[in-house]
């Protein structure tokens, strides 16, 4: 029985993952499909660009909050640290591969940030004072959710000393560095759009 409850949890939460608020949100308001304009990820980042801040706020809250509420859910349901990582990470691939939408997702930066807060909120505050440091440096989105995702296992290690938690957000952060490839090379490059630049 407990672990039929955390395999329904676990499927549950990629399915919830799966709702893509990018293009949810870009059909309501009357914008293009964003998997064929501008950057062609489904993400607040390129919604922004299609249709201005209040569209990407409402993309970037809904991706957040598929992270946040599976997981506080399975806490809720009294779910402990195996059943608890397994929801982080099935919210976190609904994302990057949402059933309903031809498995065409985002990268999962604010997925995964929901997630993060969800299990443990000071490695999430973490996350985004780092985000928000680098973003102010440097004026880059992508550089500023990579060191954020390379130094999040290290805050959930400080803060849980939990080694499913470490192995947990360590994969999800390997993962989304393999999904900013393209960043990575542009940035490498010197042609990486900065924040508040138009894409070219």
């Amino acid at each position: 029985m407990f672990y039929l409850t955390i395999a329904a949890a676990t499927v549950i939460a990629y399915l919830f993952g799966s709702i893509s608020s990018a293009i949810i949100v870009c059909k309501l308001m009357g914008l293009p499909d964003p998997r064929t304009q501008g950057s062609r990820n489904p993400g607040a980042t390129n919604v922004l660009r299609l249709g201005g801040k209040k569209a990407a706020i409402i993309t970037l809250l809904g991706d957040m909050l598929k992270g946040v509420i599976p997981v506080l859910a399975a806490k809720w349901f009294g779910l402990e640290t195996l059943g608890l990582a397994l929801v982080t990470f099935a919210a976190f691939i609904g994302h990057l591969f949402p059933v309903f939408f031809r498995f065409e997702g985002g990268k999962g930066v604010a997925t995964a940030l929901g997630c993060i807060l969800a299990l443990c909120w000071p490695v999430g505050l973490c996350w985004m004072a780092t985000w928000a440091v680098v973003a102010a440096v440097f004026r880059y989105s992508s550089l500023s959710s990579l060191i954020a995702s390379l130094l999040a296992p290290v805050y959930i290690w400080y803060f849980t000393h939990e080694m499913t938690y470490v192995v947990t957000i360590a994969l999800i952060s390997i993962i989304l560095i393999l999904r900013h490839s393209g960043n990575i090379k542009k940035l490498v490059a010197g042609t990486e759009s900065k924040i508040g630049q138009k894409k070219k």
